[in-house]
């Protein structure tokens, strides 16, 4: 999940125990204040057994504070990190890093919700989770039959948190999150014995921008970290390709075929299916509606007049709207305008849910039905499960979302944000100095806050190895695994992955 004045969007993700061993909290700590010479890390941990991708697995769930200290030993920051390893412990083994977005949501979603061992069942089709309790049950399309799971929190989310007197804006920032990432991982391995591992790092919306900024700190020193694979879900990379800001006409081209499957699923659109479309609107998109846009106030009325029935076709909207925006239709006027002779508007995250708003007439709805939808069900099954369940002893709140401000969006080197911000190079030098590294790309159709035409546009730029990106498609939205289906053919595909290496 990322901010909305960039273009994109917040995203954003047990059988039977052993007693369990929780360190106890510092006495500052539990009034709210966590000393810094002395402090104590927290944890917890339990053994459990389950059966993913068809096999028995026992294994060990930690809850722990990874401590991150200064150059003189003081504690600075606690990062909690949420493993789940296969017992008896296998170095061989593949270990994947996985974390969510924002910047500033915690790993919830991808951990209750897909791979994880456990996830909170919620409805499939595109309707709201409605009220407590909500079943939290095995998950069988977790990857734990192939690999060992370790989800982070940085710090400002779940449980994580900066210590004593230091600034948490210290670690929040492109650059300086990517920094107390990198390091949490470099720890995990040290301490569980697992340098030679082959690994894997995972990330959702925001994620997948921490996990190409996480590459290069990992893999740009001669202090390598070398990774086997880097898995992308919901994928935001370059955020000039998304922005929808005046004058920058290329958000619309890349938004143009979220829009026509969105508008297919809603019966606002005609096409066989929504692949086909997609490939139609990107033709459309890429060709005709891009040479329009470009020429700006130089395109003749013959050409407006050329491309507003094909607009409308793939949009759904009417030509007199298409008229009134100047062929360039905001993603927030989309959500309000397709469905407004239902009374109805479409979600951002996901385009498939529907939300009513307090009246029909306003520019754009009042708030993302395919966020509000889901948001309760997770928090309530991550506190639950890491608080009863694994038994992590904490006074702390859990902060699912929002929990930073102020995010530093420079890049290594000190660009503003006001340049042109990309890390797909990162990925693009990684890949071109380690020839073992291969990317994996889960986009869902009706995805808003990541489009994955603006995805494809930022992976096929110069400088990646083609042959080792593999994109994959949902018939959903940014977290395609609220959906049942597409959370089996995403835990299925990035089983694939992983064993593919």
């Amino acid at each position: 999940m990322i901010p909305r004045h960039i273009g994109a969007a917040f995203a954003a993700l047990a059988l039977a125990m052993l007693p369990a061993t929780v360190h106890a909290k510092n006495e500052a700590e539990s009034k709210g204040h966590s000393a810094s010479a002395d402090y104590e890390a927290n944890s917890a941990s339990r053994s459990f057994t389950g059966t993913f991708g068809g096999r028995r697995v026992r294994y060990s769930a930690t809850v722990e504070e990874q401590v991150l200290k200064d150059d003189k030993g003081t504690p600075k920051a606690a990062i909690v990190t949420t493993a789940y390893v296969a017992e008896p412990r296998d170095t061989n083994r593949p270990v994947t890093f996985l974390f969510n977005g924002g910047p500033g949501s915690a790993s919830l979603w991808l951990q209750m919700g897909a791979f994880g061992p456990m996830r909170v069942a919620i409805p499939s089709d595109a309707r709201d989770d409605g009220s407590p309790p909500y079943p939290i049950l095995d998950n069988p399309d977790s990857l734990l039959d192939v690999t060992d799971l370790v989800f982070i929190d940085p710090v400002g989310t779940g449980f994580s948190h900066a210590i004593g007197d230091t600034d948490p804006k210290d670690y929040w920032g492109v650059t300086k999150d990517a920094k107390s990432v990198a390091q949490v991982i470099r720890k995990w391995l040290s301490e569980n014995g697992r340098w030679n591992s082959p690994k894997y790092l995972g990330g959702e919306s925001y994620g997948t921008t921490r996990s190409a900024a996480v590459v290069k700190e990992l893999e740009g020193s001669y202090n390598d970290v070398a990774l086997n694979g880097v898995i992308l879900i919901s994928t935001v990379l370059d955020f000039g390709a998304g922005a929808e800001t005046e004058g920058n006409e290329l958000g619309y081209i890349t938004t143009l075929p979220s829009m026509a499957v969105t508008a297919l699923y809603h019966g606002k659109a005609q096409g066989s299916s929504p692949a086909a479309f997609a490939q139609e609107a990107r033709e459309f998109a890429l060709g005709p509606y891009a040479a329009f846009l470009l020429k700006g106030q130089m395109a003749s009325q013959a050409e407006r007049d050329a491309i507003r029935p094909q607009l409308a076709r793939f949009t759904g909207l009417s030509e007199r709207f298409l008229e009134l925006a100047d062929m360039r239709v905001s993603s927030a006027r989309f959500y309000k305008e397709l469905l407004r002779d239902r009374g109805l508007t479409v979600g951002r995250l996901d385009g498939r849910y529907t939300g009513r708003d307090y009246d029909n007439a306003g520019e754009g709805p009042d708030n993302d039905p395919s966020f509000y939808g889901i948001d309760a069900g997770y928090t309530a099954a991550a506190n639950s499960y890491l608080r009863d369940t694994v038994g992590y002893d904490t006074e702390r709140n859990y902060v699912t979302i929002g929990g930073v401000s102020d995010w530093d969006w420079r890049l290594a080197g000190g660009r503003d944000f006001n340049a042109y911000l990309t890390v797909a190079p990162y990925l693009g030098r990684a890949m071109r100095e380690n020839s073992g590294l291969r990317l994996f790309v889960a986009q869902g159709w009706y995805d808003f806050a990541t489009p994955f035409f603006a995805a494809e546009y930022a992976l096929t730029r110069t400088g990646i190895p083609q042959d080792r990106v593999q994109f994959e498609y949902y018939d959903s939205g940014h977290m395609m695994y609220v959906r049942n289906e597409d959370r089996r053919k995403l835990s299925e595909d990035v089983r694939a992955f992983i064993r593919g290496r």
